[in-house]
């Protein structure tokens, strides 16, 4: 048996929480394989939304596993707050969640060193979460990290002591002061170190491994998006991990052969959070009316996220890199009540025309677009595909001949119920 993986092929907060929802209960095993706390996974039912920062988005359905990958980056403070929100609401998942052992933590400095140099680059600044992300990536690059099975260790606290001493010196040569609530983010995060422990750590290369081999169907969740790919996204407006499909064999330990299934997932439209090219934004009345019938607001930070039409270039782009055998389509309901929609087909620049994704994005490059009717019909009610209407089916279609990959699943609205599909699951 195959791993099956589902990742975002734009600027991230495509909807991958809802749909991993949605497909858990055709799978045993859904792992997050790369990421953070930066990360948002928003999944609505029973009238209740949810938001999943670290685990993984299959924790609301009784009877299957969840594993924190390698790859992922843990903050055990936000973990511990992202723990008590589900028992509050009545779930408990310790006993279905299970946590790596080289995933790496990160410290409350990372957090600070996050903040100092996002705020030394002034106006050329990257749009970070400050979540402390890049940092503890880039102590586990430098090979300084420590991971959640080092917590276990006797001398943890004083591998602790050795890196953050290494973080106050490298704060100190940026103009950047640290306050007095640093101590009481200290004590809070061993408190949360603690509650940590009580979680089944293992070695995940060797379970999701077992897994398959037992005949299990695992799918492996993505974060953030493929634009947003330390190596091939828009950098360095970008992440600080891969998100490529690739990137689940290296988050999780499983050969590039163990590759099933590769869930795309697109909006209808496109979004970007914080800084970095946007080749087709809409900074008018028409990216405000996406932003408000979307309700795009970061699911981690809250912040405004920039909208545009839909980029075939970079949706292609995006698709080649990652071998994607089917496509999602999100947030169809949004584009409801637009007289015009508009697909970027192509690129201009200096007179010629470009149809793949350049080295550089600079503002001299400008966005061909071909466009189509919209329609008025509310289609959030709707679960068939030829239910939908003429336009929004013209639309998909276009879509499918361009990219030459089929659209699988089309969501017309947060709930998991709004969701229509047309493939094999």
């Amino acid at each position: 048996m195959n791993t099956d993986v589902l990742l975002g092929l734009q600027w991230g907060d495509e909807g991958k929480g809802k749909i991993v929802d949605y497909l858990a209960p055709y799978y045993d095993v859904i792992a997050r394989f790369q990421g953070g706390p930066n990360a948002g996974h928003s999944l609505e039912f029973g009238n209740e939304k949810h938001v999943l920062h670290t685990i993984p988005s299959g924790i609301f359905h009784p009877g299957k596993t969840n594993v924190i990958g390698n790859g992922v980056v843990i903050d055990p403070i936000i973990f511990e707050q992202e723990i008590q929100g589900l028992k509050k609401g009545g779930l408990s998942s310790t006993q279905n969640l299970l946590i790596s052992k080289k995933a790496h933590i990160i410290l409350p400095t990372h957090r600070l060193l996050d903040a100092a140099s996002e705020a030394a680059k002034g106006k050329t600044k990257i749009g970070s979460t400050l979540k402390g992300i890049g940092p503890t990536y880039m102590d586990k690059t430098g090979r300084n990290g420590l991971r959640v099975g080092d917590i276990l260790l006797s001398d943890f606290k004083e591998r602790y002591e050795f890196l953050k001493n290494k973080h106050l010196s490298l704060i100190s040569l940026y103009d950047y002061s640290i306050d007095d609530s640093f101590k009481i983010t200290e004590e809070k995060w061993f408190k949360s170190i603690e509650f940590l422990k009580q979680f089944k750590q293992i070695n995940s290369e060797y379970l999701i491994n077992q897994y398959m081999d037992e005949g299990k169907k695992v799918l492996a969740e993505g974060a953030q998006g493929t634009l947003l790919d330390i190596d091939f996204g828009s950098y360095p407006f970008v992440t600080s991990s891969n998100t490529l499909s690739a990137g689940a064999c290296i988050g999780l330990g499983i050969s590039p052969t163990k590759i099933g299934k590769v869930h795309g997932i697109f909006k209808a439209y496109c979004t970007r959070v914080g800084s970095g090219p946007f080749p087709t934004e809409l900074e008018d009345k028409t990216g405000e009316k996406l932003r408000k019938n979307g309700h795009e607001f970061g699911a981690t930070t809250g912040r405004p996220r920039r909208c545009g039409w839909m980029d075939l270039v970079a949706l292609k782009y995006a698709i080649m890199l990652n071998g994607v055998s089917n496509l999602i389509m999100t947030k169809s309901d949004v584009l409801t009540g637009f007289e015009k929609i508009k697909i970027c087909t192509s690129y201009k620049n200096d007179g010629e025309s470009k149809e793949y994704f350049p080295f550089q994005i600079t503002p001299e490059l400008e966005p061909v677009y071909k466009e189509f009717p919209g329609w008025e019909e509310n289609i959030t009610h709707i679960d068939n595909y030829d239910d939908l209407p003429v336009t929004l089916k013209q639309y998909i279609q276009f879509i499918e001949e361009e990219v030459e990959v089929p659209i699988s699943i089309i969501s017309v609205g947060p709930d998991r119920q709004q969701t229509i599909f047309r493939g094999n699951k």
